[in-house]
């Protein structure tokens, strides 16, 4: 039941998340790239998948969560949108192969919080890429998670239904953890569920020579939306672009 729950709430509570300016930076990036097949690794509830379908994108959208993959397919079945959704880890990936370009927007990478893991992660995506494909992602900066997350706490409330988050500070630097109580009508009552996840980010440095390793080239950085590509101690999202060398 938290599981559904959450995955109806969470489009409640992201109502306001900025999903096109994801979709135009994406489509900026590969403005001048032949992209038509694309995987969205974390996609969620499908809103970036959906976005991107809608304007003529072969998808395939990737998650954990089978109810979060239920939302996203109600989605598309009623916009009418062939998507492929997979439910599985984005640790063990199966069945992707020659793809354009993989995304995972909304700080899914920061969900990765160990070092090896990781490492296996960019490895699995630089094999589902064809030669020449792109990967981008963002993740929280370290300044945005020492600065604006850590110990602090956050709430929101709705007309049928309530969150409180409490973030708390892990041991290592960019490592967060997030407690969540979120309250929701259920006909005269209010259902109370909790969720826990676990959050780590790195230096720009330190992401940049795992997707080396991977095999990406032509790395380049941005941050918060911006084409620039110019990034301040104060930038709060860090984005990604690799290419399969």
């Amino acid at each position: 039941m938290a599981y559904q729950q959450m995955a109806y709430l969470y489009d409640q509570f992201m109502s306001e998340a900025p999903y096109d300016k994801w979709i135009d930076f994406t489509e900026n990036i590969i403005e001048d790239s032949q992209v038509s097949r694309i995987a969205d690794l974390g996609c969620g509830t499908g809103e970036i998948a959906v976005r991107l379908a809608e304007r003529g994108y072969q998808m395939t959208g990737v998650d954990y969560s089978a109810d979060m993959l239920t939302y996203a397919d109600s989605k598309a079945n009623e916009k009418n949108l062939s998507i492929t959704w997979l439910h599985q880890d984005l640790r063990e990936l199966e069945g992707l192969a020659n793809l354009d370009l993989a995304v995972s927007f909304c700080d899914v990478i920061n969900y990765i919080t160990n070092k090896d893991e990781l490492e296996d992660v960019f490895q699995q995506i630089f094999a589902i890429l064809k030669p020449g494909g792109l990967f981008i992602f963002d993740v929280h900066s370290i300044y945005q998670v020492e600065h604006h997350f850590k110990n602090q706490t956050f709430a929101d409330v709705l007309d049928h239904m309530s969150y409180i988050w409490f973030c708390i500070e892990g041991e290592e630097v960019g490592e967060m953890f997030h407690d969540l109580t979120f309250f929701a009508q259920e006909g005269d009552k209010y259902i109370r569920f909790d969720e826990f996840h676990h959050q780590r980010t790195y230096s720009i440095e330190f992401y940049h020579q795992l997707l080396f390793e991977a095999g990406f080239n032509n790395i380049k950085v941005y941050a918060d939306f911006s084409l620039e590509n110019l990034v301040h101690k104060d930038s709060e999202r860090i984005f990604f672009v690799a290419e399969k060398a």
